[in-house]
């Protein structure tokens, strides 16, 4: 399946938590978190294992990846050298790709903030990777927290975190994320509209028979 720009957008109108709702696996660990909370970032993965520090191979990959691709990284644990500053992300930017998700630090917090292109990290560091040799690989399967990606799986992230999604099935994915939203905003209207002391939001009755059989209530 083709990431299509009319998906591109019914995406963006809805959040990776109503995929949230339904899923077991795929969602990267909540360290993995946006540099600024208003980034949103939805794009297929483009990979890159870069297991110490040296960086080289990331600036080469990114230049292979096609224009609209969420570069992931998998720095192999290492949480010590940041491998994305500011440089990285003006190169980036200037590619045309679609974002950035990397399983350790970032450093240029502040410039990269400025230049408005959605970095997601687990923290920050002062101290870099250099390109001054390479190792690692690019555009094979990788981890990324804690969830395995490969090159054009979807990525689609937020405020919230970031799951990762099997091409063939964003899709259908998206539509159950779509009815869910749409219940979602009948359920907000039954909070606002009526007492919710007198009628319950959902049916009690599971929770009764639990009380029950723990002898909570009779």
């Amino acid at each position: 399946m083709k990431l299509t720009k009319s998906l591109i957008e019914r995406a963006m109108k809805i959040d990776p938590a109503m995929i949230g709702h339904y899923i077991d696996k795929g969602f990267m660990s909540q360290k993995i978190k946006p540099v600024d909370e208003d980034y949103k970032i939805i794009g297929p993965a483009y990979t890159v294992r870069i297991p110490g520090k040296y960086s080289a191979i990331l600036y080469y990959a990114m230049r292979r990846a096609p224009e609209g691709s969420i570069i992931v990284i998998d720095r192999m644990s290492d949480n010590r050298y940041a491998c994305c500053g500011e440089g990285v992300v003006r190169v980036a930017k200037k590619l045309n790709l679609g974002g950035i998700v990397i399983d350790g630090p970032n450093t240029d917090t502040l410039g990269i903030k400025k230049m408005d292109f959605p970095v997601f990290s687990t923290g920050r560091s002062p101290v870099t990777t250099t390109v001054k040799e390479a190792e690692g690989d690019y555009n094979e399967a990788i981890s990324c927290g804690g969830v395995s990606v490969n090159t054009g799986d979807i990525i689609f992230g937020d405020a919230d975190g970031v799951i990762v999604i099997d091409k063939d099935d964003f899709e259908a994915t998206l539509v159950k994320a779509e009815e869910m939203l749409d219940n979602e905003k009948k359920l907000f209207k039954k909070i606002e509209n009526e007492n919710m002391r007198k009628e319950p939001l959902f049916s009690e009755e599971k929770v009764e028979k639990y009380l029950i059989k723990k002898n909570v209530i009779k």
